[in-house]
């Protein structure tokens, strides 16, 4: 089952088109609105745009309706003994028990995926313990059930990765004739009028922004499908979840929503 992932079994557009869906936007929209006093003030505390938790919350769980059947504990021990990783699933093994004996969740309830991400979050149990927020002040920090706890987990991760309040995660870009693939990686950092001067326009075809923005320019697919300009909001979406095709997808989402 861990080897059989939507990224990998989908092509980039195949996979923004199913993630990135009509139904999704326009659930994300009447998400934003109905809950935004509470991700304002989240927002104002963590210094994370409300789209951005809201896109996450979206494509994580379905805003929280898909949060997982399985025992946490259960499917973790099963991958501490069993899986390819289990070094690394029994720390997190460790870390759910300590969550259970702070009471956080009762163990019964205490309900994933397959992997052991929990709750509307999608959160491991060391993410947990990192970054999980009590927003509510009643003792327990609840990404089950409780959305102020949700928003603020969400706003707390992306914040402690480096996320920045004053700019987005970047857009999509046309490249020139040309351009040499060896360069779109996210390993290469420029400045946005280096490349400006490579040749790189947004989508349709005018400047970029002249704001001086370290940069990356990365196919998210294959080499010579769509390419984008990423910034450092887009690294930090990496931190929670290393995939280009998700991080791509939470930004392309996140845009849609706040109707861009």
């Amino acid at each position: 089952l861990d080897r059989r992932q939507p990224e990998s079994t989908l092509t980039f557009e195949q996979y923004v088109d199913r993630i990135v869906s009509n139904t999704r936007i326009d659930r994300g929209r009447a998400r934003l609105t109905e809950n935004s006093p509470l991700l304002n003030e989240v927002a104002a505390k963590f210094g994370v745009q409300p789209r951005f938790i809201v896109a996450l919350w979206g494509i994580e769980t379905n805003f929280g309706q898909n949060t997982g059947g399985f025992s946490v504990i259960a499917a973790l021990s099963t991958l501490a003994y069993d899986g390819r990783r289990s070094k690394y699933f029994r720390g997190e093994l460790i870390e759910a028990l300590r969550i259970v004996d702070q009471g956080h969740i009762r163990p019964e309830n205490m309900k994933g995926s397959w992997a052991g991400a929990m709750g509307q979050s999608q959160f491991m149990p060391s993410s947990f313990v990192n970054y999980a927020y009590d927003y509510n002040g009643d003792g327990a920090k609840d990404i089950w059930t409780t959305s102020s706890d949700v928003f603020a987990s969400a706003a707390n991760y992306l914040s402690g990765v480096g996320w920045k309040s004053d700019i987005t995660w970047g857009r999509e870009v046309r490249l020139p004739e040309g351009f040499d693939p060896e360069l779109a990686s996210m390993k290469i950092i420029k400045q946005m009028s280096e490349w400006q001067a490579l040749g790189v326009r947004r989508a349709d075809g005018t400047d970029l922004p002249t704001r001086e923005i370290p940069a990356s320019v990365i196919f998210p697919g294959k080499v010579g499908g769509p390419a984008y300009i990423v910034y450092d909001n887009y690294r930090a979406l990496l931190r929670w979840n290393r995939s280009l095709y998700f991080a791509t997808a939470v930004g392309l989402l996140s845009d849609k929503i706040a109707g861009r």
